[in-house]
Formats: structure tokens, sequence, C-alpha cells
């Protein structure tokens, strides 16, 4: 069972390097990730970089509580409440929705039909992450776009690690199995279509 207490230091590093515009490797909810203020569009444009992946293909965010989802959704669907309600049970899986009308992000995170996929993490070190640097944080697996996923931090590839401003020391051990988590996409009309279960 992993440890859940987390080096105060090693939050405050990956908090300072995220203020100044740089991006970090973290442990999320789900795989590692890379990671940077959401709200910052040169740290997202470096991201996309170290990634080798187009700026047409979004990516999801971290939020620490649903209470912020307001400020950076247009409007929150009744069918969102609903869902996040569902998902806050500790056992269940990780839940990623997808809102259309995003706003207050960086332009270069918000995909070309104005959506963005967010989820409010359950995991203490990306979700203190979240609440001390007061603003949501870019969520992307951490390897190079098409290589395999690294699902422990023993797998992410040496050129992700180098590139990163800061890579986390928090769970580097750990080596559960972590499952990706489900995608849904919350339409204008209020329903919703299931992209990942």
């Amino acid at each position: 069972m992993t440890d859940l207490r987390y080096d105060k230091e090693d939050l405050q590093e990956a908090l300072r390097v995220l203020r100044n515009g740089g991006i970090i490797v973290y442990p999320t909810d789900t795989v590692w990730g890379i990671g940077c203020d959401a709200t910052n569009a040169e740290a997202v444009a470096k991201i996309y970089a170290l990634k080798q992946r187009e700026d047409s293909k979004s990516m999801l965010v971290l939020l620490d509580s649903p209470s912020k989802l307001p400020y950076y959704v247009g409007e929150v669907p009744e069918t969102a409440w609903a869902l996040l309600e569902a998902s806050e049970d500790a056992e269940t899986k990780p839940l990623t929705l997808i809102y259309p009308h995003a706003r207050n992000m960086a332009p270069n995170l918000i995909a070309e039909d104005g959506s963005i996929g967010i989820r409010i993490s359950k995991e203490p070190f990306s979700k203190a992450l979240c609440a001390q640097l007061k603003h949501p944080i870019v969520s992307t697996s951490a390897n190079i776009s098409g290589h395999p996923t690294a699902h422990f931090y023993a797998e992410i590839e040496q050129a992700i690690l180098d590139g990163a401003d800061y890579v986390c020391r928090f769970r580097r051990e750990d080596d559960c199995p972590a499952e990706p988590s489900s995608i849904i996409q919350l339409l204008a009309d209020g329903s919703f279509k299931i992209l990942r279960p």
C-alpha cells in the first residue's frame, strides 16, 4: 500500500516551478503525468513540444474541487453534478468530464470546439498542488506522443524526465497498476456520451 503522506518540500518545489511557468512530471490519480499551470499558454506549449504532439489535440486538466468548475466552464450542466457526486466514492474509477464552453484557461489548451476535459483529483499530491497553485494543472500522460503510456515512474522515458523542469519524488516507488480514467463528454443539450467506460 502506498504511503499517502508526501514530502512538503517536494510539493513546494513543484509549486515554485509551476508558478514560474515550468513543467513538472508528477503522480496523479491515474498514471504519471506531465503538468503545468493550465492558465499559462507558454507553459502549455512546452508540454506539446516535449510530447512531440500537435497542439490541436487538447489535453485535460486537474482541479481539486468541483466548486471551482464554474470559473473554468461557461455552464456546468446538471448532468455533470450528478456524475461527479456518483464518482465521489474513493473506490470508484477516476472520472474525466469533457465540458463545453471552456474559459479562463490557456487558449492552446482548449479544443477546437471550445471544450475542455477536467478531472477532480482524489490523489493527495496532485490535489494539494491544485489547491495551493489556485489554478488547474495540465495532466497529460508522461510519454512522447504515440509511445506507450508509462504506468509507473520506472517506465517513464528518459527524454521526458530530462525535458521537465522538475520531477516529483512522491510515489516513485509505487508499482500498483494504474487505470486510466473514464471519459464522458457532456453535450450542450444536457445529454452525455461515454467515450471511455
